[in-house]
């Protein structure tokens, strides 16, 4: 039996091969194939040290009356950190500002209604994921570099439009019946690998060309929208397949390719409601949803308050539930 070694599956990950992957850099070669999409760079320190602190509040100024920031660009690193973990006030209010002015196209964000910049700023406070993009270590994790470049936080508000699950790559683990149908995967199958060498493949402008897409399937499965690029990295979830059969397929289709054949690519999805990788019963990243609740009673509230009203919250609901 023989085994693959490391660092033949993964070549070694550069912070310009990282950096291809954040949105301003290849979304301006797909904005034809993708989802309509705004980027808004640069974000002040304010806004990264609101995003790390501890507690849950609302931001001064980013619901409906716009007040005046009580952090000057001439602060300095110390005073935001006292600021963060005392729970004090944060202001933004250009991007209050900018996000306003985008609502009207982006009226939905991560599938919750987005009515004000708060939305915004508390659904990116409840996720987990957010946390790897704000530390630069995480970002390049596993590049063999000491001097790391700069790195500069962007966010994204991209237009919201009904997504059916199973026309995405597969994420949600759900089981499809349509999906187990042979024709319906052959057409799948076509359908990606035209898109790949029509859209993604001739419009990928770096000089690495190992990299991982998410993408969306029209109704018809005929065509797709590009939603994401990842590296082509242990980081990046391999789903269904591991990173092993990926190098094999990889090293098969090198091999075939000199008698100039056209190879679909594997399709593997969720083929029963028993199958091991299966969703049961709760969504995939439910605990990155926060009830609408939670959302109003943090207002303004450091995180003990808000634990403290939550809790008495929840017992005065399960008293009305008895009554």
């Amino acid at each position: 039996m023989s085994v693959v070694n490391n660092d033949d599956i993964f070549p070694p990950l550069t912070p310009d091969y990282i950096l291809a992957f954040q949105f301003s850099n290849w979304y301006p070669s797909f904005i034809r194939a993708s989802p309509k999409s705004t980027i808004i760079r640069p974000l002040g320190k304010d806004f990264k040290h609101y995003l790390e602190s501890d507690s849950i509040f609302v931001p001064d100024g980013s619901e409906d009356v716009v007040v005046e920031s009580t952090i000057s660009d001439d602060d300095d690193d110390d005073k935001y950190e006292d600021t963060a973990i005392a729970g004090g006030h944060f202001s933004f209010p250009e991007l209050d500002e900018r996000i306003r002015t985008l609502r009207g196209c982006c009226r939905r964000l991560l599938r919750s209604n987005v009515h004000s910049p708060v939305d915004v700023y508390l659904l990116l406070k409840s996720s987990d994921f957010i946390a790897h993009d704000l530390s630069i270590e995480s970002v390049f994790d596993g590049c063999k570099i000491d001097d790391l470049p700069d790195y500069e936080l962007e966010l994204v508000l991209r237009k919201w439009y009904p997504v059916d699950h199973s026309r995405i790559s597969q994420r949600d683990t759900n089981f499809y019946d349509f999906m187990i149908n042979p024709e319906v995967q052959t057409t799948i199958k076509t359908t990606v690998y035209n898109l790949w060498q029509e859209i993604f493949r001739p419009n990928w402008t770096f000089s690495r060309k190992d990299y991982i897409f998410d993408f969306l399937l029209t109704r018809d499965l005929s065509s797709g929208h590009i939603i994401d690029f990842n590296p082509y990295a242990p980081r990046t979830d391999p789903l269904l397949f591991t990173y092993e059969e990926l190098h094999e397929v990889l090293s098969r289709e090198n091999q075939g390719a000199s008698a100039s054949r056209t190879f679909l690519p594997d399709l593997r999805v969720i083929d029963s409601s028993l199958h091991p990788a299966a969703t049961r019963n709760m969504p995939a990243y439910q605990h990155n949803r926060m009830p609408i609740e939670a959302l109003t009673l943090s207002e303004d509230r450091n995180i003990v308050e808000f634990g403290e009203i939550w809790q008495e919250e929840v017992i005065r609901a399960m008293r009305e539930k008895d009554d």
